[in-house]
């Protein structure tokens, strides 16, 4: 485990990650962490006392990576953008599952079954963790249903969620 400060800081305009709040993993830090990689992996460990897994470091070029915030975090540490934080940080290697009722439901639909199990692993988890990320099981349901359907008709996890927004759902 790596254990480093790092200052909360948040992006002004950055495309996609405008808004964002994030932490800033120096090349040297991310080495340790997990030698000889320039791509996205997981980690795990604690920002201060907040325990964190199933998240992402993102590369942004010469060896630097970010690790984004998300309200969760935010919430556990009670800090804001300009604070700093302990982190303590190691690869995530435990296996991922799928979620079960995605699978199931999938069984009833060959199409986007199919459309699912072509895609990488990564992909898979990442709908599967919007899924299982649902407070309801309303909400859970509801997604598992947009997940389904969008892939029965092609489309992909972004076009899925503009699919439904546009139709107002």
């Amino acid at each position: 485990m790596v254990s480093f400060t790092a200052v909360l800081q948040k992006f002004d305009k950055k495309g996609e990650k405008t808004g964002w709040t994030y932490l800033e993993i120096p090349a040297e830090m991310a080495q340790k962490i997990k030698e000889n990689t320039r791509v996205s992996f997981r980690v795990k460990g604690k920002i201060d006392e907040f325990p964190i897994k199933l998240v992402a470091l993102i590369p942004m070029g010469e060896g630097d990576f970010i690790l984004p915030i998300n309200a969760q975090m935010r919430k556990g540490i009670r800090k804001t953008e300009g604070a700093s934080v302990l982190l303590s940080l190691e690869e995530d290697q435990d296996e991922l599952a799928i979620s079960s009722e995605l699978l199931i439901c999938l069984e009833d639909e060959p199409v986007a079954s199919k459309a699912f199990h072509a895609m990488p692993k990564s992909h898979q988890f990442y709908y599967s963790k919007w899924i299982e990320s649902a407070k309801t099981i309303e909400t859970k349901s509801k997604r598992i249903s947009m997940t389904v359907q969008s892939l029965a008709m092609g489309m992909d996890y972004g076009q899925m969620l503009r699919y439904f927004r546009d139709l107002g759902k």
